[in-house]
């Protein structure tokens, strides 16, 4: 599995969506993607890439891209 695939896993299983709907996914998108489940994610997404993500990354993760975005220039996670 390779870390696009990886990321998007976590998506599935945190937010409890379809796979063919992660890639644009938006914050407050799907219900389960309020408040509590931003920081579910954001705990999955720390411990699938075994990462500790600051506090304004975790703030502006605000989509799927955007994360994407953030883990690749933030924390050397290439996608």
């Amino acid at each position: 599995m390779n870390n696009k695939e990886k990321y998007a896993k976590v998506f599935v299983d945190a937010l409890e969506v379809e796979e063919s709907i992660v890639e644009n996914l938006q914050y407050q998108a799907v219900a389960a993607w309020d408040s509590v489940g931003h920081m579910s994610l954001i705990a999955a997404i720390e411990d699938a890439f075994d990462i500790m993500m600051d506090t304004d990354d975790i703030i502006e993760l605000d989509s799927f891209q955007k994360g994407m975005q953030i883990l690749s220039e933030n924390y050397d996670v290439e996608f």
